[in-house]
């Protein structure tokens, strides 16, 4: 090109064509300037050269470009350029493995104390930064141990891949036990659960005494590259995690020893229930847990010699229990005591229901709904309207019905001016739940007059949820108490303490419902009442539970529940006698 340019000017097209002809003269040595001229070429590679020629050719300092042409190597330059080009590959695999450790040099584990432990766990932020090191360098160091190049390395290759995956297994049974450790330490802090368990506390304190030395050598020396390394750690901590295992199994099982005690503990996690059985000592410890176990008892009416003598709903509602409990006669077993108060529960609404029905017709109904707990005072309400109902209906004039009803309006005017009047919020709440009450049992009895109903065989009667005072089976000792029938179905009442909670407003929607569940309830089948969201489900199963005195379970069902949460549930209800209620089912 420069020739063609300086075609006019003599000189220059000299100088250009001298140019020319030594750029020619030297481009056949070109390759072997860049066969010999590698800088990854190493004695081995001049070895392979030596055998190739049939002499040494291994520049020393003195050595020049010249000495190299005037040895006439061009016949031998394709095996040379081939030993050439296998250094260049085998440099580039070991500036790679260069490269990754020094990655590591200053790589370190991070420790943060826990709490008042007198130890430390790994920090979250330095085991994402190793993992993320270990993926990127597993693949890669994978990938160079395939290469037909890394002969000469492969030693060392292999010896970082062994740290590489050492490394690996240490980070995850390290978090492992640790997460085992952390759930674990706290439940065996307490002496309550150690003298309940020895044998799992024993073996728990072995595992402690393992990872806080663990914890220590990690301190001493916090690089990821020396502390992987020390002896048998990997082995001890695959040791420590077997036992946290075999703990967990122990503690699981014990767990569910306590469960099969006293069901309620089946809706509990293990956190919640760990928590109450640590407190053997105290039974005033465990009242605020007392919520998770009982619908509506937030507290429990101790004496200064911590005996119990009734129970306070979260609306500070008192209901006395006829005989008194003590929790130390259990000694130091919660569950025991749990099982009595349980019991005790229920004794005491069927007392104070029975008391309440003697009561009811010796005082005005006004005043006499202010001097009964809550759901007693509906219970025996809705008892005394079913029971005068069907003596009306059975009146010879057939006019029973319809003078009756216009008792119920009178009744309910009284009620409205009570809530008028100057009350408490607590009995502010039970008559609001009677008035509630009273408006559907009215506006029902005034729907049977004017169907003109004459017999208790009626089916607009017999559909109705009509309370009754009889005696029990032999399966119930034969005492009486409160029966709710529906068409041929017949319950009998619970006798849950659902304390003074608001009822819903009864429409002909809630009574069909009701129909349908008491109706399937009969032949022993679950309900599946369906609808669009928000229009009431859930509250109105809810409800009927409150109507027969059951506990009602709500469970919002996710992708998480799986068959063994399903079966715990089904355990606790089955043993509780309780209802659940699965919401979004369909999930």
């Amino acid at each position: 090109k420069m020739t063609k340019s300086y075609a006019e000017s003599k000189d220059l097209l000299l100088l250009a064509e001298a140019m020319k002809k030594q750029v020619v003269e030297f481009k056949p040595h070109v390759l072997l300037v860049s066969t010999l001229c590698n800088g990854g070429l190493r004695d081995r590679h001049f070895e392979e050269f030596a055998e190739v020629v049939g002499f040494s050719i291994k520049p020393h300092e003195r050595t020049s470009l010249q000495d190299m042409i005037d040895r006439k190597l061009e016949e031998f330059l394709p095996k040379m350029e081939e030993i050439s080009e296998s250094a260049s590959k085998e440099y580039s695999l070991e500036k790679n493995l260069d490269k990754q450790f020094s990655e590591w040099a200053e790589a370190v584990f991070e420790m943060a104390p826990y709490r008042d432990s007198g130890t430390s766990i790994l920090a979250g932020s330095c085991v994402d930064e190793i993992q993320a090191i270990l993926d990127d360098q597993i693949v890669k160091t994978q990938t160079m141990l395939a290469s037909p190049y890394i002969k000469p390395f492969e030693a060392r290759c292999k010896d970082w891949d062994n740290f590489l995956q050492t490394t690996q297994d240490v980070l995850d049974i390290w978090l492992k036990v640790q997460a085992s450790w952390l759930y674990l330490e706290p439940i065996f802090a307490s002496d309550d659960i150690k003298k309940q368990m020895p044998a799992e506390a024993d073996q728990f304190d072995k595992v402690d005494g393992v990872f806080r030395s663990t914890v220590a050598k990690c301190l001493e020396n916090p690089k990821v590259l020396v502390f992987t390394r020390t002896d048998n750690l990997l082995e001890a901590l695959k040791d420590a995690f077997d036992s946290l295992e075999l703990i967990n199994k122990g503690l699981n099982a014990y767990l569910e020893q306590k469960r099969l005690f006293f069901s309620r503990f089946f809706f509990l996690s293990n956190d919640e229930l760990l928590e109450i059985l640590a407190e053997t000592k105290d039974p005033l410890r465990v009242q605020p847990h007392l919520k998770k176990c009982f619908e509506a008892i937030a507290s429990l009416n101790f004496d200064d010699n911590l005996i119990i003598h009734g129970m306070i709903s979260g609306e500070k509602e008192l209901v006395p229990w006829p005989t008194t409990l003590n929790p130390a006669d259990a000694r130091g077993a919660v569950e025991k005591w749990l099982l009595e108060t349980e019991a005790m529960m229920r004794v005491a609404v069927r007392d104070q229901t029975m008391k309440a029905r003697v009561a009811y017709p010796e005082v005005p109904r006004e005043k006499w709904a202010l001097e009964w707990p809550g759901m007693t005072v509906i219970c025996i309400g809705q008892m005394f309207w079913t029971t005068e109902v069907e003596e009306h209906i059975q009146d010879p004039s057939g006019q029973g019905v319809k003078k009756y009803a216009q008792k119920c309006t009178d009744q309910l005017d009284d009620m409205v001016n009570l809530v008028r009047g100057d009350l408490t919020k607590l009995a502010r709440a039970s008559i609001g739940s009677m008035v509630v009450l009273d408006v559907h049992a009215r506006d029902m009895t005034v729907n049977l007059a004017e169907e003109g109903v004459s017999s208790i065989l009626d089916f607009s009667w017999l559909a109705q949820l009509r309370y009754y005072w009889e005696a029990s089976d032999q399966a119930f000792s034969g005492e009486e108490c409160t029966f709710l029938n529906q068409i041929e179905n017949k319950f009998r009442y619970g006798c849950e303490y659902l304390g003074n909670s608001m009822r819903l407003v009864v429409t002909p929607l809630t009574d069909r419902i009701y129909l349908t569940l008491t109706g399937a309830l009969g032949m022993a089948l679950g309900g599946a009442p369906a609808g669009p969201a928000g229009t009431g489900k859930t509250e109105t199963t809810k409800d009927l539970g409150r109507a027969l005195g059951v506990m009602v379970y709500v469970f919002n069902c996710s992708d998480q529940m799986d068959y063994k949460s399903m079966g715990q549930i089904f355990k606790g209800l089955s043993q509780a006698g309780a209802w659940g209620c699965f919401d979004e089912f369909n999930r």
